[in-house]
């Protein structure tokens, strides 16, 4: 865990001053004010298809909508909840720190049990590379020491690892840590599965802002 025309029948405003008839064999006044609509429409519909072909680009590459269809990542998202995706990070190869909310394609083990591949799933970045995780007593522990805040809902019922994040991996919860298929259950997810990260809720209006995940800020912190 997506313009407006000009009515073609409409006249164009005519022009200031008389329009000259032109000499030899030019085209005559009535063939050159009868163009001007023909290619206006022509214009514009190019203008559309730019701007439609860049829309499409900017949601390719850049930033994506999604919506929530499960609680996993209660109490940060709500069911139905609108977001934005940031997809360029990904493409530079940048790090995801701890508690940055990513979406990402199932994993291998994941599709194995039927998930289609091209779906999108949501959790948080717990982990990276290199990182000891240790779930104990009901407190996650990263390289021995207990994580704050680790966004979670409530104390995790289960016990998990030790497991050292393998290189061009993350480990990642959801936020309803009891009530979420994460990397507890299926282990570190693989980099390049990450679409992007969860920036911006949109919708709804009474929770619009951005989707926090520094520790200066309460979880979900919208």
């Amino acid at each position: 865990m997506d313009d407006g025309r000009s009515n073609p029948t409409e006249q164009l405003p005519a022009a200031t001053g008389s329009v000259e008839q032109p000499r030899g064999g030019g085209p005559s006044q009535a063939e050159a004010v009868a163009t001007g609509p023909t290619d206006s429409l022509r214009s514009q519909l190019l203008s559309l298809l730019l701007w439609l072909l860049v829309a499409l680009l900017l949601r390719w590459l850049v930033v994506e909508p999604r919506w929530i269809p499960s609680g996993s990542m209660l109490p940060t998202l709500q069911l139905q909840d609108r977001i934005l995706v940031e997809k360029v990070r990904p493409h530079l190869g940048r790090n995801f720190k701890p508690g940055t909310v990513v979406v990402f394609h199932p994993p291998a083990q994941l599709v194995e049990a039927g998930y289609d591949p091209s779906s999108a799933l949501i959790k948080r970045v717990m982990a990276g590379p290199g990182d000891r995780v240790e779930i104990l007593g009901g407190r996650l522990l990263r390289n021995g020491i207990p994580v704050e805040p680790d966004w979670g809902a409530d104390p995790m019922d289960y016990q998990f690892g030790p497991v050292v994040v393998p290189p061009g991996h993350l480990l990642v919860l959801g936020d309803n840590r009891n009530a979420s298929l994460d990397s507890h259950v299926w282990g570190p997810l693989p980099r390049q599965e990450v679409i992007g990260t969860a920036f911006w809720r949109y919708w709804p209006l009474r929770r619009f802002g951005p989707i926090r995940f520094t520790p200066s800020g309460p979880p979900g912190g919208a």
